[in-house]
C-alpha cells in the first residue's frame, strides 16, 4: 500500500501560514528565536549534566533526557518550516514527510511519558527522602528512561504506519506547516474510523494517564510542602511547583486540545498555532523552568564559564 501511495504522490505541498501574509515574517522570526533559545538552553543543560559530577543525580539524568528529546522534537517540527521560508519552497517528499511525522510523534509521545516519570521522581525525593536513593537507583532510572523512549517510539511507529498505509488518492496539499498526523489524515479518501480509533487509544494512554500520575505526584508534594514550618521555604517550594505545573499544563493542555477533540470539530487554522506552542514554546521553556532557575545548575554553568571563557559571550552570567 505504501508503494501505491508513492506512485500517486511523490511530494506534499504545505499551505503553512499563507493565509496570514502580514504576520508570516513575525511568525518566522519568533520560531527562529524559539528554536535558537531551545538549542542553546538544552545543549547547555546536557553539557553541564555530563561534565559536572555534582549533577550526576536522577533528577538531572531525566532532565538531560528531556533536553535531548526537546532538541529533536523542535528540530523535527520547526526546522523544515524555517528552511522552507528561507528557500521559498513549500514542498516535502513522501519519505521526508513520513520521517518528519514519525520523529515529531516519537519525541512528543516520549515527552508525555517522561514528564510523568519526572513528577514521580520529585515526589519520591520530597516525600520519602531517606529511601529515595534506593527507590530511584541507577538501574531504575535507566529502566524508566528506556521505557519512556520505547513507549514513545513504538506508539509513534504504529500511528505513522496506520496513516501512511491509507490511500491518499492524489491529494497532496497539507493545510499545516509540517507533516502533522491530523493534517495528513485529512488527505485520506477512505473511511478513517479505524485509524482514528487507534489514535484515540494511544492518545488516552499518553495524555490523560500520565497527567493523572503527575496530579497525584504533585498532590503528595503539596501536602508535604504544607508541613514545612518555614514561610520562606514553603513559598519557594510553592513557586517551584507552580512553575513546573505551568509547563506541564501548557504541554498537556495543548496536546489534549489537538488529539482528544471531537472528530467533527474542524480547527485546522487554530491547530497550526497550537502546534507552535507544544512544538516550539514548551521545549524552549523546559530548560529554563526545570533547570536554569536551580542553584546547582547555576553553579555548574558558572564553572562552565570559568573553564570556557568563550561561552560567556553566549551565556549571560548570573549572580
Amino acid at each position: 500500500m505504501v508503494k501505491a501511495n508513492l506512485t500517486v504522490i511523490s511530494d506534499f505541498i504545505f499551505l503553512g501560514f499563507t493565509d496570514y501574509p502580514k504576520v508570516k515574517v513575525i511568525i518566522f522570526v519568533l520560531c527562529l528565536l524559539m528554536y535558537l533559545i531551545t538549542l542553546l538552553g538544552n545543549i547547555i543543560l546536557i553539557s553541564i549534566t555530563i561534565l559536572d559530577s555534582h549533577l550526576h543525580k536522577p533528577m538531572y539524568f531525566f532532565l538531560s533526557n528531556l533536553s535531548f528529546l526537546d532538541i529533536w522534537y523542535t528540530s523535527s517540527a520547526l526546522t523544515p518550516m524555517l528552511a522552507n521560508f528561507v528557500s521559498g519552497r513549500n514542498t516535502i517528499s513522501f519519505s521526508g514527510c513520513a520521517i518528519q511525522m514519525y520523529f515529531s510523534l516519537a519525541m512528543g509521545s516520549t515527552e508525555c511519558v517522561l514528564l510523568s516519570m519526572m513528577a514521580y521522581d520529585r515526589c519520591a525525593a520530597i516525600c520519602n527522602p531517606l529511601r529515595y536513593p534506593i527507590i530511584m537507583n541507577k538501574s531504575v532510572c535507566v529502566q524508566i528512561a528506556a521505557g519512556s523512549w520505547v513507549t514513545g517510539c513504538l506508539t509513534a511507529l504504529v500511528e505513522t504506519m496506520s496513516v501512511l498505509h491509507q490511500p491518499l488518492c492524489g491529494n497532496s496539499i497539507i493545510n499545516h506547516f509540517t507533516c502533522e498526523i491530523l493534517a495528513v489524515l485529512k488527505l485520506v479518501c477512505v473511511d478513517t474510523s479505524r485509524v482514528q480509533l487507534i489514535m484515540l487509544v494511544i492518545s488516552l494512554v499518553l495524555l490523560p494517564m500520565p497527567m493523572l500520575l503527575i496530579c497525584i505526584s504533585y498532590a503528595f508534594i503539596l501536602f508535604n510542602i504544607l508541613s514545612i514550618s518555614s514561610v520562606d521555604g514553603r513559598s519557594k517550594a510553592f513557586s517551584t511547583c507552580a512553575a513546573h505545573l505551568t509547563v506541564v499544563v501548557l504541554f498537556y493542555g495543548t496536546a489534549l486540545s489537538m488529539y482528544l477533540k471531537p472528530s467533527a470539530v474542524d480547527s485546522q487554522e487554530i491547530d497550526k498555532f497550537i502546534a507552535l506552542v507544544y512544538g516550539g514554546l514548551t521545549p524552549m521553556l523546559n530548560p529554563i523552568i526545570y533547570s536554569l532557575r536551580n542553584k546547582e545548575v547555576k553553579a555548574a554553568v558558572k564553572k562552565l564559564l570559568i573553564r570556557n571563557p568563550l561561552c560567556a559571550f553566549l551565556i549571560p552570567s548570573s549572580k
